[in-house]
């Protein structure tokens, strides 16, 4: 509780000495500040759920394309030595 002229009681957490935790109170260069804002910068539930949810999608996303590009990809144009074209099955030396 604050005196009449704005001084705080003994039993402050700041007459103790007492700091509060994590990165935002060291003393760090601008560039550091720069570099690494995650640890200065308080979290932002909303935006961490939209990020999440954008992740998703995307790598969602790239196993649908993942899996049809297979289903695409298996057929090919050959021609024979008698010069007739017909398609093929893609196969591969390992198999």
């Amino acid at each position: 509780m604050a005196d009449k002229d704005g001084a705080r009681g003994k039993d402050s957490p700041v007459e103790k000495g007492w700091r509060s935790p994590g990165l935002r109170t060291a003393k760090t260069t601008t560039l550091f500040r720069v570099v690494n804002p995650e640890l200065f910068i308080k979290p932002n539930k909303p935006v961490m759920a939209f990020g999440l949810v954008t992740i998703t999608l995307c790598v969602g996303y790239l196993g649908y394309m993942h899996a049809t590009r297979d289903n695409e990809q298996q057929l090919y144009e050959a021609v024979d030595s008698e010069g007739e074209r017909s398609m093929r099955r893609k196969s591969s030396k390992w198999d």
